[in-house]
């Protein structure tokens, strides 16, 4: 009896230890639970803290059309980061936006001004003139390279010895001939067929780069005269004296008055509102072709007065030229 007492106490014992020890194990998985339960909030944490992105936004009104100075723009750290965005303040300084943007509002790149524009020097225009295989060098012309423009100006068919060609712009820079374009629009696209499309069709249009002073030269010799573009090598950097020849009359003369002291020369967008007529781009500034009686007895002509009808006294005839078209004066 005293052993089965001694069984069943020793068995009690070992009960109650396996009971503490499961107790024990309970009480070490307890934490890990817990654990599980705050790994999902500490994550959730760090994932919107690497969801904040740096974006340039604008720290008070930009216009548009004005260059952004840099005390105009702040980073801000947002939880979008859009298409486009810039994140650094001095990439977007100096740029200018094309449409108003309000205090705040984010930076991106298809707000901005962008494509040709920006490739034109200051105090310059770009200028596009008509072009074909003969003008354009045999379509050689590239983006990038420099070219001297020539005109050819022909006079009626009776006094082909009247006809001229010289040089009209010196050193020009060529921004766009034809698709192609320094701002390497044409190279966006994707698919080689078509770019070589691009490249096989002829060029009909000629982009320069002239200052605007010079704009007036080139758009009265393309209405007045054929136009040839010289291709010459960039590093050559001569040009004519401006000194050697007269400077051409404008077709404005600014008002003068008593007492002021003589105006300096007209020069930049001045130069360009004043003007320039085809006479004088024809003639260089020398008025009116003036032929001497001599020469037009020789033709058989007889220059006589309005008034009276007899031998003019100044023996002079005059050719008003009118773009391609002639006309003769007696005085």
């Amino acid at each position: 009896m005293i052993n089965l007492t001694k069984i069943l106490a020793a068995i009690l014992v070992l009960l109650a230890i396996a009971l503490g020890g499961y107790a024990w194990m309970l009480s070490r998985q307890a934490p890990p639970p817990a654990a599980a339960a705050t790994g999902p909030t500490v994550a959730s944490a760090k994932a919107q803290q690497a969801l904040v992105y740096p974006v340039v936004v604008a720290a008070k009104p930009l216009p548009a059309g004005l260059a952004i100075p840099a005390d105009a723009l702040r980073v801000e750290r947002l939880t979008i980061n859009p298409a486009g965005a810039f994140q650094d303040v001095a990439v977007a300084a100096g740029r200018v936006p094309v449409l108003d943007l309000a205090e705040g509002t984010p930076v991106m790149e298809n707000q901005l001004v962008s494509g040709l524009a920006l490739r034109i020097g200051e105090g310059e225009r770009a200028i596009a003139v008509k072009a074909d295989e003969v003008m354009g060098v045999g379509n050689k012309l590239q983006p990038g390279d420099y070219v001297d423009v020539f005109i050819t100006l022909k006079s009626d068919g009776k006094d082909v010895d009247r006809s001229q060609a010289r040089l009209l712009l010196s050193r020009k820079r060529v921004l766009a001939y034809g698709n192609a374009s320094v701002d390497g629009m044409a190279s966006k696209s994707a698919d080689k067929a078509s770019q070589q499309a691009q490249r096989a069709e002829p060029a009909r249009t000629a982009v320069l780069a002239v200052p605007v002073d010079e704009v007036n030269r080139l758009t009265i010799g393309d209405a007045s005269g054929r136009l040839l573009l010289a291709l010459r090598n960039p590093t050559d950097l001569s040009e004519p004296d401006p000194e050697l020849f007269a400077q051409l009359p404008t077709a404005l003369q600014p008002p003068a008055r008593a007492g002021e002291p003589r105006r300096a020369p007209l020069e930049g967008l001045d130069r360009a509102q004043a003007g320039l007529t085809a006479v004088d781009l024809v003639t260089g500034g020398r008025g009116p072709a003036v032929q001497p009686v001599a020469a037009v007895r020789a033709t058989g002509g007889a220059p006589r007065t309005a008034a009276t009808g007899g031998p003019a006294r100044t023996g002079l005839q005059v050719e008003v030229i009118r773009g391609e078209r002639s006309e003769t004066v007696n005085y």
